[in-house]
């Protein structure tokens, strides 16, 4: 009698490219040659237009005063797209970190706004990074911000980053610090960043493949963060393209409440156990940036400070004194344009080095009339002295 075969055995006993009885795939879904070479053609074509496409859909209209938005200043992509944006707007780019950026004062309140008031025109544009410390900013300014050249700049440097030796990331021991993805990633060049390697080869991906870069835009824009499986997986019932409004969140200040002097909120004097400025990684960092900004054909000024002195207590004072002199004499031995900004008043300081609103307007006039700085990038109007 014969048997019928089971359909199992029946689909096993098939014949196959690798013979009778041998599986040919234990995929549900494969591709022929020309679908391959299709597949192949589309992902060629997202990895070189998707970037650029983007920028033709997605709503980017910056308007007076604008600043990368608080929530984004991991978002290189968007830093990158406003830097173009900004330097075929404004003559001045004002380029630092939280200081320059405004962490505790809106958009119409930074060093920027009080310069463009000054100024009587939009001139200077707030490139400022909430965050970034100079060792970040030259990874920013070689890998994000090609496009200032031959431009005027500010490159403002806050000694704050100069103040420990866990500031100055020069520790063995590792800790969370803002921006690695900008740093050096070759082992033993940040003492206290141990990233694994493939953190470290993402990083350099994400510098010279856009759609990387474009790919993190997406994920902190519309997802809050989150990769798309990790996203649906915490929206399970949303629809991930209604979450994608095509528009970028307002410039928005992060804090809440009303910012007081550090005196208000009761912060103690400190004794800051200052660096030693020539073994210093952030200040040798902060030197390249101005060298490459100047070999970009950039005309440069760096604006030191302020610092809040009224906050230094013991023998920290001295120190600073002789961080100050340090920092001026490499500034004149390279001819670099600058300004070392005078201490405000105590009460227009929120901690070590953050201005209030009225400390910026003084900082915009301390600058207005420094010689270098009115011959470097404050151009008077036609017909005044």
């Amino acid at each position: 009698m014969v048997q019928s075969k089971s359909p199992a055995s029946a689909r096993n006993s098939a014949s196959t490219p690798e013979g009778p009885g041998v599986a040919f795939s234990s995929n549900s879904v494969r591709l022929s040659t020309r679908e391959w070479f299709v597949t192949g053609l589309f992902t060629l074509a997202v990895f070189s237009l998707g970037p650029g496409l983007w920028e033709t859909v997605e709503t980017f209209e910056p308007g007076p005063g604008h600043r990368l938005p608080y929530e984004l200043a991991t978002d290189y992509w968007l830093y990158e797209r406003y830097c173009k944006w900004a330097c075929s707007k404004y003559e001045t780019l004002v380029v630092g970190d939280s200081v320059i950026w405004g962490h505790y004062v809106s958009k119409d309140e930074t060093l920027s706004h009080h310069l463009n008031e000054i100024a009587g025109r939009n001139q200077f544009a707030n490139l400022g990074v909430d965050g970034i410390h100079p060792i970040a900013l030259e990874g920013l300014l070689r890998y994000y911000a090609r496009d200032i050249s031959g431009e005027s700049v500010v490159l403002h440097f806050n000694p704050l980053w100069i103040t420990s030796r866990k500031h100055d990331l020069q520790t063995q021991k590792e800790f969370h610090f803002n921006h690695p993805k900008l740093v050096p990633q070759l082992p033993g060049v940040i003492p206290c960043y141990k990233a694994s390697y493939s953190k470290r080869i993402s990083a350099i991906m994400q510098r010279y493949v856009p759609v990387f870069a474009w790919t993190v835009h997406l994920h902190k824009t519309y997802f809050d963060n989150m990769d798309l499986p990790t996203w649906t997986l915490e929206h399970p019932y949303a629809n991930p393209l209604k979450a994608v409004n095509l528009r970028i969140p307002a410039p928005d200040n992060p804090i809440d409440e009303i910012p007081t002097s550090w005196s208000e909120k009761g912060m103690a004097q400190r004794d800051f156990q200052w660096v030693d400025v020539e073994s210093s990684l952030q200040w040798r960092s902060f030197k390249r940036s101005v060298k490459m900004l100047m070999q970009r054909n950039n005309s440069v000024f760096v604006l030191v400070g302020p610092f809040n002195e009224h906050m230094l207590k013991g023998g920290s004072a001295k120190l600073y004194r002789n961080v100050k002199r340090e920092i001026e004499t490499w500034l004149k031995q390279n001819n670099v344009p600058h300004l070392i900004a005078s201490a405000l008043p105590s009460e227009l300081y929120v901690d070590a080095s953050h201005p209030l609103s009225r400390g910026y307007a003084l900082l915009a006039k301390q600058l207005a009339q420094n010689d270098s700085f009115r011959k470097t990038v404050l151009y008077q109007p036609a017909g005044t002295d």
